[in-house]
């Protein structure tokens, strides 16, 4: 009698099928509709190939391409393999390493053979057509399991160093598989893939870029080339986000930072700003709207040391997790003899400071706290160096120096909830005072962690509880939880904001930390008399302000709101007998307390429009003979095709009304 297995599906329906069927025969029962459109199959949760047979009763769930998270993941891993299957077609003899699937595309590493240089730029062409000539002879991919030895032979037989290295280190006992296309090329791989070539789009894909790259990241290992691409489900969504790219570097703020003349960074200090006296102005209003929403939010504001004794992140456990990442100074005096070391083996150490919470701590604990002095709200305006490498910095967006709008609050537990839910009502005002929509997302308990599990299962229900009281946990916010995406002291909410070309990005976050308090001895005088550890919420909205800046040029592709702009208006004359006029409307801009510059160059008029432009001035007003008789100005908005003239007085309540901060408005 034949043995049949129970699948049962999503809708609740179960299938009987017999003992070595798949997926895809489940597909082609259901119907030939969903038989073609399957792509790959979630079998017991397990992301898995449509021709894998069942091991027993199942749940099933069948991957089409509007499964688009996995779709998109099979895809761009299929088309990494397919890029590494036409080189070695183009040129045999090339060794191949890996090539995983990317946010937006895969890659692939490889070693050019000896007969030939290094893969470069001008090879992606015909690498691109001969991928498309593999996709289109709709090749099977087909799984197989060998041993360890079987790999280690065909690798060595082949030539393939790299891959043959990579085998001899594979466990005995582990399942090995490898992926055929077709009946002529394979590649080892854990899988799954899509079920043939085929079922990519030959005109959904595009080979980006080179670069170099060292086997398994080592520098001291072989060279090898490293092919970028990006791939997608179909040409419509390729072009979208070909589009993206372009509008992206259209809006890159380093770009944007020199034509603005707002900051520029040099080798002298690796990922630190030098702000320009324009940029700077964009900060001091960044500055001045926060402290004036904390300030009405019940912050107090503080300043704290930048450097710290060691012993004191030891304490707080950021010496043993963070160590790396700290910059670490002797707390002696240079040797200044000629011969000699700098320092000797016994100073002892200091760090400059890479957060700013346990010098908060530090001074909550001064005095003694009552339960009547929560919550206590300390706010600052941190200055944190981190050491990055310098390959991850990146503009404003990565540095090794930054001020975060960091503040801590200290609360009771019964006091949790409400003082988050007010954080989030705050943070939702900030964010829509600057036009960003947002994402919240909750990151949980990561497998490295401080603290009981009774402990981590409070703290995730309260960080929930606030977002549901807050009136975010819905579709609307895109509220999600992320399975170990917490800090390792704390859960914590994040938010990740959509700027105008659909990129997300991390900014705002709270966490709730009971650890930091007991590890640095933080406690209050409860209502019973006795000693209690106080909570501690760590949160940001900026996150940085280097970072934020950066967001803000490349959301508004540098034309900021006017409350914001360096300068909101420029001055400019068409011919010299204006220049007098000119200045009184300087003048009279500067008393209503706008900020701005005159243009009084002999240079055309066409010429001035085009450089402020470019600078992103938000509004230009010109004046020549006729505007000085008539006491008006002719005023140009940055991206209104037409001028529009008005007299100075109306000029002037224009741009005050404009130049209001929205939280001032």
């Amino acid at each position: 009698m034949t043995e049949l297995l129970k699948i049962s599906l999503p809708d609740g329906s179960v299938r009987e099928m017999e003992r070595g069927s798949t997926p895809a025969d489940v597909a082609a029962a259901i119907g030939p509709g969903l038989a073609k459109a399957a792509l790959a199959a979630r079998v017991n949760g397990e992301l898995r190939d449509l021709d894998r047979p069942f091991e027993g009763d199942a749940e099933l769930a069948l991957v089409t391409a509007r499964d688009e998270a996995d779709a998109l993941e099979l895809a761009r891993h299929d088309y990494a393999h397919v890029l590494a299957e036409a080189v070695q077609a183009l040129w045999p003899g090339t060794q191949i390493t890996f090539g995983p699937a990317t946010d937006d595309g895969f890659y692939y590493d490889v070693m050019a053979p000896a007969s030939r240089a290094p893969f470069s730029m001008d090879d992606l062409p015909a690498i691109e057509e001969k991928m498309r000539e593999i996709i289109r002879a709709d090749k099977p991919l087909r799984r197989e399991v060998w041993s360890r030895q079987q790999l280690i032979d065909k690798w060595q037989a082949e030539g393939e160093s790299f891959k043959a290295e990579w085998a001899q280190e594979l466990p005995e006992g582990e399942e090995l598989t490898v992926y055929w296309s077709g009946d002529d090329w394979l590649d080892m791989c854990r899988g799954p893939h899509l079920p043939s070539t085929g079922k990519l789009d030959p005109q959904a894909f595009k080979l980006m870029r080179v670069a170099g790259a060292y086997w398994r990241g080592d520098q001291r290992n072989a060279q090898l080339t490293r092919i970028y691409g990006t791939g997608w489900l179909n040409k419509k969504q390729l072009d979208a986000h070909l589009h993206r790219l372009e509008e992206a570097a259209k809006r890159d703020h380093r770009k944007l930072g020199r034509e603005m003349d707002l900051f520029h960074l040099q080798e002298e200090a690796h990922g630190s700003v030098f702000w320009h006296p324009h940029g700077y102005k964009v900060w001091r209003e960044l500055e001045a709207y926060m402290r004036r929403a904390i300030d009405a939010a019940g912050y107090q504001e503080v300043k704290t040391p930048q450097v710290m004794d060691a012993r004191q992140w030891e304490q707080s456990g950021h010496w043993g997790k963070y160590r790396e990442n700290m910059f670490v100074i002797p707390d002696e005096v240079p040797n200044t003899e000629d011969e000699g070391p700098l320092v000797s083996d016994d100073a002892d150490w200091m760090a400059l400071k890479p957060m700013n919470c346990p010098a908060h701590v530090l001074i909550f604990r001064q005095g003694i706290k009552s339960y009547r002095d929560l919550p206590l709200r300390l706010y600052e305006n941190g200055c944190c160096h981190r050491n990055e490498p310098h390959g991850a910095l990146h503009g404003l967006m990565r540095v090794r120096q930054f001020t975060q709008d960091d503040a801590h609050i200290f609360c009771r537990e019964d006091q949790i909830v409400e003082e988050v839910r007010k954080f989030c009502e705050l943070a939702d005002r900030i964010y829509r005072d600057f036009g960003f929509s947002y994402q919240i997302k909750l990151a949980l308990r990561p497998e490295q962690r401080y603290g009981s599990d009774a402990d981590w299962d409070k703290a995730e229900a309260e960080l929930r509880q606030a977002v549901i009281d807050a009136g975010l946990a819905t579709k609307e916010y895109g509220w999600e939880e992320l399975p170990g995406e917490g800090a390792f002291y704390a859960p914590k909410l994040e938010w990740h904001l959509t700027d105008a070309i659909g990129r997300t990005w991390q900014v705002g976050t709270i966490q709730s930390d009971r650890v930091l308090p007991e590890r640095l001895d933080a406690s209050y005088i409860g209502e019973d008399g006795e000693k209690h550890r106080p909570v501690m919420l760590h949160r940001a909205i900026f996150g940085s302000y280097e970072r934020f800046i950066g967001i803000l040029i490349e959301h508004f592709a540098g034309r900021l709101p006017v409350w914001l702009a360096p300068v909101q208006a420029v001055v400019a004359t068409i011919v010299s007998n204006a220049d007098g006029y000119a200045k009184d409307v300087v003048a009279k801009l500067e008393t209503a307390g706008i900020r701005v510059d005159s243009d009084l160059r002999n240079e055309k008029i066409n010429y001035k429009v085009r450089e402020h432009s470019l600078a992103k001035v938000p509004h230009l007003l010109v004046v020549g003979k006729r505007e000085a008789e008539e006491g008006t100005v002719a005023v140009r908005t940055l991206g209104v095709e037409h001028q529009k003239v008005m007299s100075v007085e109306e000029a002037i309540a224009m741009l005050e009304e404009a130049a209001t901060p929205p939280d001032l408005a």
